[in-house]
């Protein structure tokens, strides 16, 4: 738990460095899509070579979705393939704006369509016209959002404790964003209680459907829970929301 504490207070103070040139009620606007922007950054850190040079070697052939590919590539669902990342985006401070509107465009369309979502791009000239651009990527560069680090579940509840904060500055409500993680345990055992038998057979496979998703806590722990009762089996997972930013 410490780990998320930390990352989340360290996200938090990053909004300091917002405060005269935008209202508090603003600074989510900048924050929640950059703390998404790091951790995709993070995820693909150790497959980014790799995705590049196949990128290269796929330039000359007439294939024209390279999405899937590329995507193996990188072993997730999406991948980047801007020359790009937070690394060197930090060490081209002149050109930081440009490089940025880069690496966000070299996002397989999937990932990209979750930042468009935040209409960051109307922030970027704005953050760049008052000198704050590179002040503000230099410290999420500095925050580690790996996996490793933490864990999809534990950057739920970080995303979700970074909105609770914009919202209660903002003065809206952020009850509708979140169901406790207790209460989501206790759905889950509820919803698999009467399929353990054929939940664990080997090779199972089985979808779950949450139309208010949120940030996907209760899939997360569908997903947890069925691979702790069975490693074999796989959970294809579904949500919709409504809240773009959630």
């Amino acid at each position: 738990m410490k780990n998320i504490k930390e990352a989340a207070n360290f996200i938090w103070s990053i909004a300091d460095l917002l405060r005269g040139d935008y209202k508090q009620s603003d600074y989510g606007k900048v924050i929640l899509p950059l703390t998404v922007l790091r951790r995709l950054d993070c995820v693909l850190e150790s497959s980014k070579s790799d995705v590049l040079k196949k990128f290269e070697q796929m330039k000359s052939t007439n294939i024209q979705n390279l999405d899937p590919i590329l995507n193996k590539v990188a072993g997730y669902n999406f991948h980047n393939r801007s020359q790009f990342d937070f690394n060197k985006l930090i060490a081209d401070p002149n050109n930081i704006a440009a490089n940025l509107r880069n690496y966000i465009n070299g996002f397989s369309e999937d990932a990209r369509e979750i930042i468009d979502q935040f209409e960051f791009d109307n922030q970027i000239g704005k953050l760049d016209d008052n000198n704050l651009l590179f002040m503000i990527l230099k410290r999420f560069q500095e925050v580690d959002l790996h996996p490793d680090t933490i864990s999809s579940m534990d950057m739920g509840y970080m995303f979700e404790e970074l909105i609770r904060k914009f919202a209660e500055i903002s003065n809206e409500t952020a009850g509708e964003h979140f169901t406790p993680r207790e209460v989501i345990k206790l759905m889950v055992n509820l919803l698999f209680m009467d399929d353990r038998d054929a939940l664990t057979k080997k090779g199972i496979v089985k979808t779950i459907y949450d139309c208010c998703a949120g940030t996907g806590g209760m899939l997360s722990v569908a997903e947890e829970y069925l691979h702790e009762l069975n490693p074999d089996a796989r959970l294809e997972v579904y949500g919709q929301e409504l809240n773009p930013e959630s």
